[in-house]
């Protein structure tokens, strides 16, 4: 092999292997900062055909509606415990600040945070539904799906237990 045609063979094999290596290292940086959205169904039952639960620590957003009569706050600090839920069950958020003007209950809310035991969520944040102009594709096909009652009308599981 002529040596010109060689030194490029080597020099093309060096240029992919470190695209491979940069792209692998990118896709494991980003692997932790992907945060996957659940209703309060799908941490209780699971989310796909294979029922994945979501795990302790993990990093998500819930989305639903907040549950008239479960909002609580500490009159000493900013935390607020309240639930999110939806037809077919209620996950409990507890918030460490000072939440959105529009956060009321049964005003729908997307809460980011972590999944602690118990099934509650941790939230960093929390963003409060402003009008019906701009919804997010995966709430409103969320709640297309599972609201359809009133919120008397949903149960919340038992702490500590999850629902077949």
């Amino acid at each position: 092999m002529n040596p010109r045609r060689k030194n490029r063979l080597y020099l093309a094999l060096f240029v992919l292997v470190g695209l491979g290596l940069a792209i692998s290292l990118v896709l494991y940086a980003l692997r932790s900062n992907i945060d996957l959205f659940y209703t309060p169904s799908e941490i209780l039952q699971g989310k796909g055909p294979d029922h994945e639960l979501p795990t302790v620590g993990q990093r998500l957003r819930i989305g639903g509606m907040v549950m008239p009569g479960s909002v609580k706050r500490d009159d000493k600090t900013l935390e607020v415990h309240f639930k999110i839920y939806d037809a077919r069950g209620a996950i409990a958020v507890t918030y460490f600040g000072i939440l959105p003007d529009l956060f009321r209950e049964g005003q729908g809310v997307v809460a980011q945070g972590v999944m602690q035991e118990n099934n509650v969520v941790m939230a960093k944040q929390v963003l409060a539904k402003h009008d019906e102009k701009y919804v997010p594709p995966e709430v409103a096909d969320a709640m297309k799906e599972n609201h359809t009652g009133p919120a008397s009308a949903y149960v919340s599981p038992v702490k500590g237990s999850r629902q077949p």
